[in-house]
């Protein structure tokens, strides 16, 4: 009898089966709630019709659901080896529409897998979200013509969640928010309990959907520029900013240069950056 990817085991079970464990140092978190790996895997647009591309999947849970979801093509990037029997087992029962990469997602060249047009699903490891968030809101801003990353649903520790959609005046506005308001739409979906992984966290989290947008990315230049003078800004985020970058006629951005990085707008540190080297 063919194995199909709805009729395989329980992913506690085939972890199991094959010894395997969270591992602490990769961030690992797994996600077992078939309800909540449905409904991630649901809230990606257009999941029938074009490649999606998961980070850190782990024993599968989440993997499963964007199969069963639809997606037509699927590619996995796991950094830990030892996940290999299960996904590899997954593989098997998706009949040709998955493909598994062992690497390090923050190297691995997507132009190299012939995808045009695609999304990203992932229920991130939580000590490098962060920065694969970055990485990908970079490759956005150097797709103007509409090609690569189409959608990201992503989840995140709740806190990092709310930076990431956070306004000027919001207490979690800093770096994420400015970047991501440049390029795309970023909204937070759904809160998913501490209680819903193995192992439990001690924080909560959060999916969060970013959707690039096509006017903004065009208006935007150079956002490793911007990416650069948020991170000089909000390292200090307590000092002025005059303070922080000597020598700038800050009355020429209709700033005193009292003003500290939380008081401006995603815009205008655009401004700064297209202006000032730092």
């Amino acid at each position: 009898m063919t194995m199909t990817v709805e009729s395989l085991p329980p992913v506690s079970v085939m972890m199991r089966d094959c010894g395997l464990e969270p591992k602490k140092q990769l961030g690992q978190n797994f996600l077992f709630d078939l309800n909540l790996t449905g409904r991630i895997a649901r809230s990606v647009p257009d999941i029938e019709q074009m490649p999606v591309v998961e980070v850190g999947p782990g024993p599968g849970g989440l993997t499963r659901a964007l199969l069963m979801a639809g997606a037509p093509r699927l590619i996995v990037i796991e950094k830990d080896a030892t996940t290999a029997p299960i996904l590899n087992r997954i593989a098997d029962a998706a009949a040709g529409r998955m493909e598994i990469i062992f690497g390090d997602a923050l190297r691995v060249d997507t132009s190299e897998l012939n995808l045009d047009k695609y999304a990203i699903c992932s229920n991130l490891p939580y000590n490098v979200g962060t920065e694969l968030l970055i990485h990908w809101l970079q490759k956005i801003a150097a797709q103007p013509d509409g090609r690569g990353i189409q959608s990201l649903t992503l989840m995140f520790q709740r806190e990092v969640a709310q930076r990431i959609v956070a306004r000027p005046g919001d207490a979690q506005y800093g770096r994420l928010g400015v970047l991501t308001s440049l390029i795309a739409d970023a909204r937070i979906l759904f809160d998913v309990p501490s209680t819903a992984f193995v192992p439990r966290p001690k924080v909560e989290s959060a999916v969060v959907q970013i959707i690039p947008n096509p006017a903004k990315i065009a208006a935007i230049g150079d956002l490793s520029r911007i990416s650069a003078m948020t991170a000089r800004l909000f390292g200090q985020r307590r000092k002025m900013i005059r303070g922080i970058i000597s020598g700038v006629d800050w009355g020429r951005f209709g700033l005193t240069g009292m003003e500290r990085a939380e008081e401006l707008s995603p815009e205008k540190f655009a401004e700064l950056a297209a202006n000032i080297l730092i």
